[in-house]
């Protein structure tokens, strides 16, 4: 039986894939780099430390990578994070997972304060159990610190009673190197091959697909043997 649900946020739960790229797009341009939007895009999902290395050669990422994460993070906060909403019914999706009897996390690679507004903006602030942020992980998402730190928070958990629900391979990779199996919803924009490729068990357009189909998922039903 699925006991606790480890969610992501970015892409799963909040429509901000898009700005994070713009984001990124726009510190490395301070930084006379140039990147395209839509080639950020497709690393969104891991944290500053393991997507700048992509852009980035070490030489400079050494010299000048604590600089551009630190212009991204306030451009973010200012111009950006005012604009991310939640996808539609994500309230009414945690809602139901806690009168079902689930214990909710969420694992960001972002830190703490953005997390804790992230729950203010999708409005769950006060149906989640456990957070766990960049603090709490050494290295960011395909590497699975962050949902080992949230097995952690949850009172570790036996094998088969927690699942990660995320938009992105990097999620899935993440979530089988911490030993979880992974449900993922196709709202962050990465194609529903990716994800079955990177080992999800079951796809969902969004929040809402997975509440419509709860009963039918493995949320409900628990995970297939061997998993």
């Amino acid at each position: 039986m699925i006991r606790a649900v480890i969610f992501d946020i970015d892409g799963t739960l909040l429509d901000s894939v898009d700005l994070h790229a713009q984001a990124w797009a726009r510190a490395f341009e301070a930084f006379g780099v140039a990147v395209a939007p839509a080639d950020i895009r497709t690393q969104i999902g891991k944290g500053g430390d393991q997507l700048m290395p992509i852009f980035l050669p070490p030489e400079r990422l050494a010299r000048e990578g604590g600089a551009i994460e630190a212009f991204r993070a306030d451009l973010f906060k200012r111009e950006y994070l005012p604009r991310v909403r939640p996808f539609p019914r994500v309230r009414d999706l945690f809602a139901r997972l806690r009168a079902e009897g689930h214990v909710l996390a969420l694992a960001s690679s972002g830190k703490a304060d953005e997390v804790a507004r992230y729950q203010e903006i999708a409005g769950i602030a006060d149906l989640v159990d456990v957070t766990t942020n960049a603090d709490d992980a050494e290295r960011s998402k395909p590497h699975p610190d962050i949902f080992q730190a949230a097995l952690a928070a949850l009172g570790s958990p036996a094998r088969g009673e927690a699942v990660v629900v995320g938009d992105s391979p990097y999620d899935a990779e993440a979530a089988s190197g911490a030993g979880l199996p992974a449900i993922g919803v196709l709202c962050g924009g990465f194609p529903e091959a990716a994800l079955g490729e990177a080992g999800c068990l079951a796809i969902y357009r969004d929040p809402a697909d997975l509440l419509d189909g709860y009963d039918r998922s493995p949320l409900r039903l628990g995970l297939p043997r061997g998993r």
